[in-house]
């Protein structure tokens, strides 16, 4: 039953092939049987067994959703109501949030059953996984290397088959990036069509939510239930939610494809760039129009993200400070040794880091040379991107310039770590959709083919996702020693 995708199995609950308890424990058995990913932070397992049995109750009375009785697991940054909401950080092990995320209700109230909450990097801070509180997730494909971040615990589930969907968030590639680096498909959606309320802030103006699945087509059924405005956050869209499902079999004739030269320059690693041309070729077969675009800007793209990124984290993090909820120091002396010490003692290295990189940039005397050129920068970026798409459909390239790499290999150097999100930080900065499927393997790992789009064209990217998985079978490959 696990080796089914989310679509298949929503048939069989609808044909009585099986139960949702039965898949449910079915995955549930299957968590157990592999605890060497760490990819599980908690399992929710009475709970699980609780929402499938009334799953199974809907189903027998004909009153069920897509769904309906489908196990899936959230990322350990939505909050879910009486159950722990880490972050991956010490700062909240002992959190249990008193309410549901949009994300998470939303879910619910579609039917589907909660396995648990998934491993990250803490407070989404990270490109491996390997800044968690609870340590690294490992890559199903070769355990030795890191499954990418911050929704490693969530890619690492889908390619084990430990779930069919899981939610994940990306504020500067982080649902792309893993997904390239275990083989799945995820998506970024536009900035606001799915609600960050109830989603732990990292910098506000760039997490995303979004699912992550083994096919677009999965990916649709859970960004349907996903998507929607969201009164509780400022920044939701008030657009309506197309039928993603029945766009991916629209017709792709005439499809025009830009391959921005910059994302095929120096740092691209050549086994890479052949699985992405190969990618490109199946495409031109299929009817698809070829065409070289150019978006100068997008160089910046990494300066200006750490300027912007970790500013919002310095203050969304400033929250945790050891009084109202969360990790408390011991006998603190007073309220300044109370603030320092719990945040000294429950953040992690790579969070200090940018909350202090973010604190400078804000500072009196900085705040103009950095962050607000950064922001300008980031309007530049927009602008190219903008130019760009009014000339193509979508945009393709890497979404790495490597495989997945080892555990340990690039923790002692942060700038090279931040390079590995060199192709997907611009398009948070520009607030687009975008996604990652599998495209082919190099030195027997994964790579991914980026997708994207204009600005709620997310059924356009489906579609086009749909179509080459339709003629090609990446998507369906498992781990050796996962079938």
């Amino acid at each position: 039953m696990y080796n089914k995708t989310l679509a298949e199995q929503a048939e069989g609950l609808r044909n009585r092939q099986f139960s949702s308890r039965e898949l449910t424990e079915a995955y549930l058995t299957r968590i157990k049987q592999h605890p060497e990913l760490n990819a599980f932070i908690t399992v929710t397992e009475d709970l699980a067994l609780r929402q499938a049995d009334a799953a199974d109750a809907r189903l027998a009375q004909g009153d069920a959703g897509v769904l309906t009785g489908i196990p899936i697991a959230h990322k350990d940054i939505f909050c879910t109501d009486g159950v722990k909401t880490s972050c991956g950080s010490k700062m909240l092990d002992n959190f249990i949030a008193p309410y549901n995320a949009t994300v998470v209700a939303n879910l619910q109230q579609a039917g589907s059953v909660m396995l648990g909450k998934l491993n990250m990097d803490e407070f989404a801070m990270g490109s491996s996984n390997e800044t968690s509180y609870y340590g690294p997730v490992k890559n199903p494909w070769d355990l030795n290397a890191v499954p990418g971040g911050s929704s490693g615990g969530s890619a690492a589930a889908v390619a084990a088959r430990l779930a069919a969907g899981v939610t994940g968030t990306d504020t500067g590639g982080s649902i792309r990036q893993p997904a390239s680096f275990c083989g799945i498909t995820g998506l970024k959606p536009t900035y606001g069509r799915v609600s960050r309320y109830g989603m732990i802030a990292y910098a506000s103006s760039l997490d995303q939510g979004g699912p992550m699945t083994r096919t677009a087509e999965d990916a649709a059924i859970l960004l349907q239930a996903m998507a929607g405005f969201d009164g509780r956050d400022s920044t939701s869209a008030e657009r309506p939610v197309l039928d993603y499902r029945a766009a991916l079999n629209q017709p792709l004739d005439g499809l025009k494809i830009g391959l921005p030269k910059e994302f095929f320059g120096e740092g691209l690693s050549s086994d890479v760039a052949s699985v992405i041309e190969a990618a490109i070729d199946e495409y031109r077969k299929l009817g698809a129009e070829i065409v070289e675009v150019s978006m100068p800007n997008l160089k910046l793209a990494i300066p200006a993200y750490y300027v912007i990124a970790p500013a919002e984290c310095s203050a969304n993090l400033s929250r945790f400070d050891g009084v109202r909820f969360g990790y408390r120091c011991a006998s603190p002396a007073d309220l300044t040794d109370l603030y320092t010490r719990s945040r000294g003692e429950a953040f992690g290295r790579e969070v200090k880091r940018r909350i202090l990189m973010g604190t400078y940039a804000l500072s009196a005397g900085y705040y103009d040379a950095y962050y607000i050129k950064a922001q300008k920068i980031r309007r530049l970026i927009s602008e190219d991107f903008k130019k760009t798409l009014a000339g193509v459909d979508v945009l393709m390239g890497p979404v790495a310039p490597s495989v997945a790499f080892g555990i340990g290999e690039k923790l002692g150097n942060p700038i090279e770590m931040y390079l590995s999100d060199i192709y997907t930080i611009a398009v948070n900065l520009a607030g687009l959709p975008a996604m990652s499927i599998p495209a082919g393997l190099a030195s027997g790992k994964p790579v991914g083919l980026q997708i994207i789009g204009d600005y709620f064209a997310e059924d356009r990217l489906l579609a086009v996702a749909h179509r080459y998985q339709q003629a090609t079978n990446w998507h369906q490959l498992t781990p050796p020693g996962f079938q």
